[in-house]
């Protein structure tokens, strides 16, 4: 099928459960904030090396905060909870409470429960208050700006993790015009693109010819590769960038996948993207099956 010139292939994004959760970083000044919530998201690409997968949802105004303040929403994913719990101590201990003036709140009401401030709280050595408001439990952790304040527990949710898109094009800036302006109309609630600037360059297969490997390059979308491997590309194709999605729901991966489509459709073939596919193991990987044609833009023809 074609949709404005670019060929949309009759297949299909494989995704699979994870465990998630959002908090809610609040601070003096939205700076603080952004930066805690940049920190606490860092090196959170793949849960393949980085034990989770986390982004910023979105800012927040003082409107929508717990404690009336500047905040940003942040979503984390993990492949069970027990290491998401241990991601979210880690990552909130180590990025959030060391930065001045932050607070950290649980942005989920729903769920099981796992610590945020319960162990962290230890740090006040002797020092730390309860305290308990409308039922939830708060910890004030005294530190050299005041006080940090961390709710006792988050919640955890099941989450869906790895659905993608791969942009085919002519060449490098092609490819990367394409995959911004997708990236862009991408984010929204709901959902984080983990990956810098939401594009990743070394798409993966599952295994490698090394067994210590869990994932290795997928050299059918190589473009150094075609005549040497087998190939999805033609020779038109001199660069692939992915897009990967993780959700909170199923319905929120279906509604970003949608809006890249859309982006990269509206740009048209004259743009440089020829194709658009996506990842799959034949299903045998996840049970989440985003097709391709089913989530066109409404009123696309080919």
């Amino acid at each position: 099928m074609r949709v404005n010139g670019i060929a949309i292939d009759d297949g299909f994004a494989e995704a699979f459960a994870m465990k998630a959760t959002r908090l809610v970083i609040t601070a003096h000044e939205r700076m603080w904030a952004m930066l805690a919530a940049t920190s606490a998201t860092g090196m959170a690409t793949s849960v393949i090396g980085c034990g989770c997968e986390g982004g910023i949802e979105g800012e927040l105004s003082p409107q929508e905060t717990p404690d009336g303040r500047p905040g940003v929403s942040i979503l984390l994913f993990a492949v069970s909870g027990k290491e998401l719990a241990r991601q979210v101590e880690r990552r909130v201990g180590q990025c959030v409470m060391t930065c001045p003036t932050t607070a950290i709140f649980a942005g989920l009401r729903e769920g099981e429960p796992v610590p945020l401030g319960r162990n962290l709280r230890f740090f006040g050595d002797g020092w730390q208050i309860a305290k308990v408001i409308a039922g939830v439990r708060y910890w004030r952790i005294p530190v050299m700006d005041g006080e940090f304040v961390a709710q006792e527990t988050t919640r955890v949710v099941k989450g869906v993790g790895g659905g993608n898109l791969l942009l085919l094009a002519r060449d490098t800036d092609a490819a990367l015009a394409g995959a911004t302006a997708a990236a862009q109309a991408m984010r929204m609630p709901g959902v984080i693109l983990p990956f810098p600037g939401g594009v990743v360059r070394s798409g993966s297969k599952v295994g490698s010819k090394y067994s210590s490997l869990p994932a290795s390059t997928n050299e059918a979308f190589c473009p150094s590769l075609a005549g040497r491997a087998r190939s999805e590309l033609g020779e038109e194709v001199r660069c692939v960038l992915e897009i990967v999605i993780d959700g909170m729901t199923e319905g929120s991966v279906a509604a970003a996948m949608r809006a890249g489509m859309a982006a990269v459709i509206a740009r048209g073939a004259q743009a440089g993207v020829s194709r658009i596919t996506a990842g799959n193991y034949g299903g045998k990987l996840g049970p989440f099956h985003f097709r391709l044609h089913q989530l066109l833009p409404e009123g696309a023809a080919p």
